[in-house]
């Protein structure tokens, strides 16, 4: 038995290399210039040692720490910044995963349900700076990777080649905690020209479960949405379906309403959509389905991370992001 438990954690390490580390040669790969990766595409091989300083300065080493929630919840905030309804007004709508928020950050981050982003923004742009990365490529890549040191999570799409935005997008493009169910459904389906209904915005919520509210009580900042924030799993609408009992901090305060645990926050939009008719059976079908987590968060996120953007004038390097394959122990019988 010890043999089998030996040649287990061997097969294990080598397979944990082989998603964390280089890629392996082959006929239809490229040699990156820094000699030790291969790509499937020479535009991906900037984001190798993108990757690398990332993980080590940014995520402690790869963890699953605030500055990769934070990375993950600013990938949202950029993207979801685009209205074709404004546009067909003759009214600029803002570009989607553009990098604006990052370009015009003294503009976009002082926008309310902005409020606090300045943060990773300003934490990230030395990375940006040290590499020759699009400023809406780095934001998506970044969040994706962040996301990727969260036990759980799937591994995100990541594209390069995005245009990067020229202008800031208009304020009042992104949802806000105390916005109705209607108002936040009308929001999404605008961005995504329909394809985000109310099913789709419950597998965007996916992303709760690795979040935390900064603002919305400020004497409690980073409080969790679910008492397993390092974990990218199904306990977030577990415990959203929960009686609230209490607030976390001096609240009630706006968007917020009484959470079920100590150190948590609920937010007032996670509460109605839950129990939203047109959402509440989906939002049950999270429930111990870590299947159904990792994979409609995968694909939903794949399809924000490129609003506003010609999928076609894209350049898929996914292979990049990093992916946590779960321990496996085999115990003698």
């Amino acid at each position: 038995m010890m043999s089998k438990l030996l040649a287990s954690l061997v097969a294990l390490a080598a397979v944990l290399n082989g998603v964390r580390g280089a890629a392996t040669p082959d006929s239809s790969r490229v040699l990156c210039p820094d000699g030790k990766n291969f790509a499937s595409n020479a535009a991906c091989c900037a984001l190798f040692p993108l990757r690398d300083d990332l993980q080590k300065n940014l995520f402690d080493g790869g963890l699953c720490n605030e500055e990769a929630h934070e990375s993950l919840r600013l990938t949202f905030h950029d993207a979801i910044a685009i209205s074709p309804a404004l546009e067909a007004k003759g009214i600029f709508g803002g570009g989607g995963a553009d990098g604006s928020i990052a370009i015009f950050s003294h503009i976009e981050t002082n926008f309310h349900p902005n409020i606090g982003l300045d943060d990773i923004v300003e934490k990230q742009r030395p990375f940006l700076q040290r590499h020759k990365v699009g400023v809406a490529d780095f934001i998506q890549f970044a969040g994706a990777l962040g996301a990727s040191n969260c036990p759980g999570a799937p591994q995100l799409a990541a594209f390069v080649g995005r245009k990067d935005a020229t202008r800031p997008a208009p304020d009042g493009l992104v949802p806000e905690p105390f916005h109705t169910p209607d108002q936040i459904f009308d929001r999404l389906a605008d961005a995504s020209n329909g394809e985000f209904d109310p099913i789709l915005t419950v597998w965007l919520l996916t992303a709760h479960t690795v979040a935390a509210a900064d603002d919305v009580d400020p004497t409690i900042p980073g409080s969790p949405f679910d008492s397993t924030p390092g974990q990218f799993d199904s306990q977030f609408f577990v415990e959203t379906q929960l009686r609230g009992t209490l607030f976390p901090g001096d609240g009630p305060n706006k968007g917020e309403v009484q959470s079920p645990l100590r150190g948590e926050m609920r937010l007032q939009s996670d509460f109605a959509i839950a129990r939203d008719s047109r959402t509440a059976c989906e939002w049950q079908s999270f429930v111990n389905n870590q299947t159904k987590v990792h994979d409609m968060f995968q694909f939903v996120f794949h399809d924000l991370s490129i609003l506003g953007q010609n999928i076609d004038d894209l350049v898929d390097c996914t292979e990049v992001v990093c992916t946590r394959v779960p321990m496996v122990f085999y115990w003698a019988q």
